[in-house]
């Protein structure tokens, strides 16, 4: 009770001493925090309600999905994707998605944590095999990195792993993966265009590091899983084991398994 009197206090002190409004929906905040964002809008981060695809994480509509192993969505029923399964923290709107708009456009890094610890709780249930865990953020252009100063879904990543329960078990391997040309947005793309966009944009540079490994592959945002896809198909070549995805739909998808050699999670 004292401590929550305290809080109490401190929260008012704070407000009246240095007033400023949450960066997503302008009120006034009152919480002690790094982050500009109030706590009614970190509440409206939601993880995705409804049935998802096992595979794919995206969501499942209709009542005939059922597969061996959990439902599947019509794409995953008709192809079989190059990594093992695939996780979200949210779907990409209202909380979640401007959080990683404050991080990526705002250059707002405490952002990253919250989103980290979202992700955290999303690769819980995961299982693995082997350890270590490689973790491999989907990488920027070098350009963009000079331009931004980060790779946000490096950060993501490194908050997730500081913040989980597996720590010692992932191990975040920033360098693993690079992207070699600078591609235009893929906003207004069609699927095919965004796989044409995206080819041969990404090439493994440390091979030896996830030769016959399980792969944790976190990108900070899952729409058409032509990035995650195309990534995943690349750190197949060099033997890595099984690819997990991880993003942030925020993480839009984090990946996870289906266990075959050399499928990927992503």
């Amino acid at each position: 009770m004292l401590v929550s009197s305290v809080s109490v206090v401190a929260e008012s002190l704070f407000a009246t001493l240095f007033p400023s409004d949450c960066r997503l929906c302008g009120a006034l905040r009152v919480n002690l925090s790094r982050l500009p964002v109030c706590q009614p809008c970190l509440s409206d981060v939601r993880p995705t309600a409804g049935g998802v695809c096992s595979v794919c994480g995206e969501r499942v509509f209709s009542p005939y999905a059922l597969s061996a192993g959990g439902p599947r969505c019509g794409l995953c029923r008709r192809l079989e994707p190059p990594f093992v399964k695939a996780v979200a923290s949210g779907s990409y709107d209202r909380g979640l998605r401007d959080l990683i708009h404050l991080l990526k456009y705002e250059q707002v890094r405490p952002a990253a944590v919250v989103l980290g610890r979202i992700l955290a709780e999303v690769m819980r249930p995961l299982e693995w095999t082997q350890s270590p865990v490689v973790v491999v953020p989907v990488p920027v252009h070098a350009r963009k990195l000079r331009q931004r100063g980060f790779n946000q879904s490096e950060l993501i990543a490194h908050h997730a792993i500081r913040l989980g329960r597996e720590r010692g078990w992932l191990v975040l391997h920033s360098r693993v993966l690079e992207r070699r040309r600078e591609t235009q947005s893929q906003i207004g793309l069609t699927r095919h265009q965004r796989r044409e966009n995206l080819r041969g944009s990404f090439a493994v540079t440390r091979p030896r590091e996830i030769a016959g490994q399980e792969i944790l592959l976190v990108d900070d945002v899952f729409t058409t899983g032509t990035t995650v896809l195309e990534c995943a198909h690349v750190l197949r070549r060099p033997g890595a084991s099984k690819s997990i995805c991880g993003d942030g739909r925020p993480l839009a998808k984090s990946g996870l398994d289906r266990r075959k050699s050399g499928t990927d999670f992503c």
